[in-house]
């Protein structure tokens, strides 16, 4: 089958990519699972859709709000469906194994929304004996929303990301005894609300510079070990406590899933662990777009589905020539997105997120185009965990001659 476009991913930013360009070329999107919504189908509590719907819904009424809308489309949706290779002779060729069997497609632009995937025990170097009981918090959500199960009933928690926040006040909720948070930054990782919604009101200990070194069990999990760190997050000695447990809940970090993006040889920038893209989602393999989480990591749905409708607006226009313009940053920034701005396409607004490196104060934002400010926004705090969106127009500046930097300084 020929497609304009092939979008891999059902999740929020897929749905919103594949409503958007399927008002003007014909689609066909690809999930892996037997359900569109992503993650947001285990995602039973509040607060999605505050930004776009301007009132808190669950993951699922946010999921089902876009893919209402999907089934009003001609977009062609295959569930149960893994791609398998993706390839460039001409235009782009994908296979994927399906229920029918395996099929090919072809199409003229690809939109990567395959999401991200959560760190694992392995990809933290937690030492000890191999037992059950061990879960990420994705996996022990699906356990308790999906599928009605209870992971365990003493748990430890390692990381403050929100969704170890979230987990551990739906396993008290469940009757479980979440013994603490542990956190090995000197600052939690989740957002603020949460740190308060889910841990001070339910009285749930956080213990910061503090990390799990050692898990303990024949079978099943007994104990773990919990160690201080230094500012390098190395255990330090002679802080070792062993406590009594039977399960253990890793929120240590997501990654964007970059395995198809890597078949397409798109470059990734080694601080969002996403591709680079311009002001337009699309990476710089042209015709290969990348949004939501697949492209970084974001605090809030509402902006996944925003940089889905990004690359899903920009995918059925005409392919035309770009001239990308490099974005620098100065100052502490973990990273910015977009990388580039396309000179070529429109760069009167210009949707920009970034998160600062450490927790800051009084910092000034300013964009400059060869030297001449075009932007200025200050902030009274930024704090890693919290993503934040600003909106550059450039309209104004000579793009082609001068060099854009954004830089945070403290005012």
């Amino acid at each position: 089958m020929k497609y304009d476009i092939v979008i891999i991913g059902g999740g929020p930013a897929g749905l919103a990519a594949a409503i958007q360009a399927s008002k003007s070329a014909s689609v066909l999107l690809i999930e892996r699972e037997a359900r569109l919504g992503g993650i947001l189908k285990q995602c039973i509590h509040d607060g999605f859709g505050v930004v776009r719907f301007g009132e808190k819904l669950s993951g699922p009424e946010y999921a089902h709000r876009f893919i209402k809308e999907l089934r009003k489309t001609n977009v062609t949706v295959s569930t149960f469906s893994f791609v398998t290779n993706v390839c460039k002779d001409g235009c782009y060729k994908l296979t994927y194994v399906c229920q029918d069997g395996v099929k090919t497609a072809e199409c003229d632009k690809i939109i990567l929304a395959t999401g991200c995937r959560e760190r694992t025990r392995n990809g933290i170097f937690i030492q000890g004996d191999r037992c059950s009981g061990v879960y990420t918090a994705g996996s022990a959500q699906n356990l308790v929303n999906i599928m009605g199960v209870m992971p365990g009933r003493k748990v430890v928690i390692l990381g403050s990301g929100d969704i170890g926040l979230i987990m551990a006040r739906r396993l008290t909720l469940e009757g479980a005894q979440v013994i603490g948070v542990y956190e090995a930054k000197p600052t939690p990782s989740g957002l603020t609300r949460n740190i308060h919604q889910c841990l001070y009101d339910f009285n749930i200990p956080l213990h910061l510079s503090t990390t799990v070194t050692r898990v303990i069990g024949s079978n099943r999990l007994e104990q773990v070990e919990i160690s201080q760190v230094d500012d390098k997050m190395r255990p330090i000695a002679g802080t070792e406590r062993v406590v009594d447990c039977d399960t253990l809940v890793l929120a240590v970090g997501l990654i964007p899933e970059n395995e198809l993006a890597n078949d397409l040889s798109v470059r990734v920038d080694p601080k969002t662990k996403g591709a680079f893209v311009d002001q337009n989602c699309q990476t710089l393999t042209d015709n290969v777009y990348a949004c939501g989480n697949a492209l970084h990591v974001n605090d809030l749905v509402d902006y996944v589905s925003e940089s889905g409708e990004t690359a899903g607006e920009d995918a059925c226009k005409p392919t035309k020539e770009r001239k990308l313009v490099p974005v620098t940053v100065k100052g502490k920034f973990l990273y910015s997105v977009p990388q580039m701005i396309d000179v070529n396409s429109d760069v009167s607004n210009v949707i920009t997120y970034f998160r600062a490196s450490e927790d800051l104060s009084k910092q000034q934002l300013t964009v400059t185009v060869g030297g001449k400010e075009i932007f200025s926004k200050r902030f009274a705090k930024l704090i890693p965990p919290e993503m934040e969106r600003v909106v550059i127009d450039y309209s104004q500046a000579d793009l082609t001659s001068g060099q854009i930097v954004m830089e945070l300084k403290e005012w």
